[in-house]
């Protein structure tokens, strides 16, 4: 497979998982945490640093907006839940440094 073919199918898969997470808004970032260690922060965090290593502007907040499909602070309005104490602790224990 050649080098364009392969960048286009990883970019299909990218757009496919983003739809993914903006449809199953049910999943909270923290459960994504804890199951798979990224989130949809993550996520848009990789779109800007692949951004910036090519020298393309983009803001932490427009890099959130094409991974949450909308500003982030909306989505949080909307879908965010408190994460419990279940959900906390697993976190903590996942994440230890």
């Amino acid at each position: 497979m050649d080098d364009k073919t392969r960048t286009e199918l990883e970019a299909a898969a990218f757009r496919r998982l983003v739809a993914h997470l903006r449809e199953r808004t049910d999943v909270q970032n923290i459960d994504l945490m804890n199951l798979a260690g990224f989130c949809r922060n993550c996520l848009s965090n990789w779109m800007k640093e692949a951004a910036d290593a090519k020298g393309l502007p983009m803001s932490k907040d427009e890099s959130r907006e094409i991974v949450y499909g909308m500003p982030y602070d909306e989505w949080r309005a909307k879908h965010q839940k408190e994460a419990t104490p279940d959900q906390k602790a697993a976190f903590e224990k996942s994440h230890r440094h």
